[in-house]
């Protein structure tokens, strides 16, 4: 572990990997079609009766069969998944219940949990995702010049580890096995820590201190460690606040608040899409465009573009933006305009 005089470039440079720390790590989920992810899941019911209500060729092209599943092909079942394991062209059945799933670092989707619809679904996953389990998303590295996103992020549903960046990431549970048991971590990680640092380390403890200390870096997400107990808790205590924020209370029991102690809330449902479209025809504005019924009382306006009195500024200001024919009167073929963009908002 580095002293705390290392400078910070050196102690990234010299951390363990989140590889190092948590050494199980799954590739993200590979759909292989879009359409049975949704943000409702009355969309993907829709999908799923309009698929089944498709036959021979229609259905096969709405499938969009590629080289891992095709509508002819028999899979499995997904673990914890209740769905068919007939091939999709001799499907009769209602669309199984769609799951909620973590779209990339923090957008919520529903899912079709059916294996038969999804390339590559992870079974090993789904496997240990119960009411105990953590994920840890590494997101994948970003090309160089991109806005930085999180080193770490942490879900209680099951990320399907979408990443912005060109290289996919990584997807580590906390415990390699249901109901918390068997922490994917190191072996003897908890045990030296406890030993260093004269701590109880528990392994969400690990997880939290990653959340607050993790660094992206061109060789990937690196955990700094410390020898000092008093700067471990403070990490430990910040980590587990980003934790409950991840989860969104899940865990917790307490609800996201916004600053000053609001509640978010949804004011009103999205209205839905109109049921029939209609052509209103081209518009047409009351009276001759630029008359003065429209734009009001002629204002002389000066060489600079403002007008000389209080009462032409504010119709002026009501009529913007202007045409400005002054500009219109010496544009030709040898004018240069130079162009002063305002003063941008503090």
């Amino acid at each position: 572990m580095p002293s705390s005089e290392t400078s910070p470039a050196a102690v990234t440079g010299a951390a363990p990997s989140l590889g190092d720390l948590m050494p199980w790590g799954v590739a993200p989920l590979r759909p292989g079609r879009g359409w049975v992810m949704a943000p409702d899941r009355a969309s993907l019911t829709a999908r799923w009766d309009a698929l089944l209500k498709a036959e021979g060729p229609d259905r096969e092209a709405l499938f969009h069969a590629t080289r891992s599943r095709t509508p002819h092909r028999p899979v499995g079942q997904l673990p914890g998944q209740r769905t068919g394991t007939l091939p999709l062209d001799r499907e009769e059945g209602a669309c199984p219940d769609p799951v909620r799933i973590l779209h990339g670092a923090f957008d919520q989707q529903w899912l079709i949990p059916d294996h038969r619809l999804i390339d590559a679904a992870r079974p090993e996953l789904w496997r240990v995702a119960d009411d105990r389990q953590i994920f840890a998303l590494e997101p994948g590295q970003l090309p160089r010049g991109a806005a930085a996103g999180p080193a770490l992020v942490a879900s209680a549903l099951l990320p399907d580890g979408r990443s912005l960046a060109g290289r996919p990431g990584r997807i580590r549970p906390l415990f390699r096995r249901p109901g918390g048991r068997e922490p994917n971590l190191a072996p003897g990680l908890v045990p030296y820590l406890k030993l260093r640092l004269g701590l109880d380390v528990a392994p969400e403890d690990v997880l939290a201190w990653a959340l607050a200390n993790a660094r992206s870096t061109p060789q990937g997400c690196r955990v700094p460690l410390t020898a000092d107990p008093a700067v471990w808790q403070e990490g430990v205590e910040l980590g587990h606040r980003i934790l409950d924020l991840h989860l969104r209370g899940a865990r917790s029991g307490t609800k996201p608040r916004m600053p000053g102690g609001r509640r978010p809330y949804v004011r009103a449902a999205v209205p839905g899409r109109p049921g029939e479209y209609a052509y209103q025809g081209p518009y047409e504005p009351e009276g001759e465009i630029g008359s003065a019924a429209e734009t009001g009382p002629e204002v002389e306006a000066d060489p600079g573009g403002e007008t000389d009195t209080a009462a032409g500024t504010e119709i002026a200001a009501e009529t913007e933006p202007a045409a400005r024919p002054e500009l219109w009167r010496v544009a030709d073929d040898r004018q240069i305009f130079a162009l002063e963009p305002g003063q941008l908002p503090r």
